[in-house]
C-alpha cells in the first residue's frame, strides 16, 4: 500500500461519524455487476446505523489520506435481520456463536492492491478479539451465468473467498431485495453463504 493509504478499524459508535462516506461508497460499488444495485443515500444511512446499534460490530475503512475509498464490515450474526439467522437456526446453528461479514467495498483504483485479504484478515482480528464465535460466515448474491449485464472477462470473487478459508454452503441461501439498475421495482435475489471455521 502507498504511504497515503492505511486501514482503521472502527466498531459501535465510533462508525457513526463515517455514515455519509460510507453510504456514498456503497452507493457507487454497488452499481457495478453483481449487484447492479440502484440505492438511495436515505436508505444507506439507515441500513449502515445497525452497526452503529451495535456494540460489537466492526468496520475496516481504507483511507487515502483523508478519503474513505474502501470499507468491510461486520457483525454478531443476531445482531442481523431474520431472514440472515433463519438458514442457520434451520439447520441447527447456534447464531450466538457466529459472526456475521456483511460487505467489502472498494473503489476500482485501489483493487489489485491486496486489501480485499487484509480486509477479511482485520474483520477476522476483530473476531478473534472477542473471543466468543466459532464461525464466520457471509452471503453472495448469485447471479446466472448467462446474465445479460454480466461483463465481459468477469471473474467472481471465490477464489479469493477460498483462499481465506471460505467454503460455500448452498443449503444455507436466503434472499435479500433490491432494484437493480434496469428496474422499476424491488425484486428478490437469492443469496448463498460461506463459512469458516475460527478455531
Amino acid at each position: 500500500m502507498s504511504d497515503s493509504l492505511r486501514l482503521q478499524r472502527s466498531s459501535g459508535a465510533a462508525i457513526h461519524p463515517w455514515l455519509p462516506e460510507l453510504a456514498r461508497l456503497r452507493i457507487q460499488v454497488f452499481r457495478e455487476f453483481p449487484y447492479l444495485y440502484d440505492g438511495s443515500a436515505a436508505y444507506e444511512e439507515k441500513y449502515l446505523k445497525t452497526y452503529v446499534d451495535a456494540p460489537d460490530s466492526v468496520m475496516v475503512l481504507a483511507r487515502d489520506g483523508e478519503r474513505v475509498v474502501g470499507a468491510s464490515s461486520g457483525l454478531p450474526l443476531d445482531a442481523e435481520t431474520p431472514n440472515v439467522i433463519e438458514p442457520f437456526l434451520a439447520h441447527g446453528y447456534d447464531p450466538s456463536r457466529i459472526f456475521y461479514y456483511g460487505e467489502s467495498v472498494l473503489l476500482p483504483a485501489y483493487r489489485g492492491r491486496g486489501l480485499g485479504k487484509r480486509f477479511f484478515e482485520e474483520r477476522e482480528t476483530h473476531v478473534r478479539e472477542l473471543g466468543r464465535f466459532d464461525l464466520a460466515c457471509f452471503c453472495a448474491v448469485e447471479r446466472p451465468a448467462d446474465h445479460p449485464r454480466r461483463p465481459a472477462g468477469y471473474l467472481p470473487l471465490d477464489t479469493l473467498w477460498n483462499r481465506q478459508g471460505f467454503v460455500r454452503h448452498p443449503e444455507l441461501h436466503t434472499a435479500f431485495s433490491w432494484r437493480d439498475l434496469d428496474e422499476d421495482t424491488e425484486s428478490s435475489k437469492p443469496m448463498v453463504f460461506w463459512l469458516k471455521t475460527l478455531n
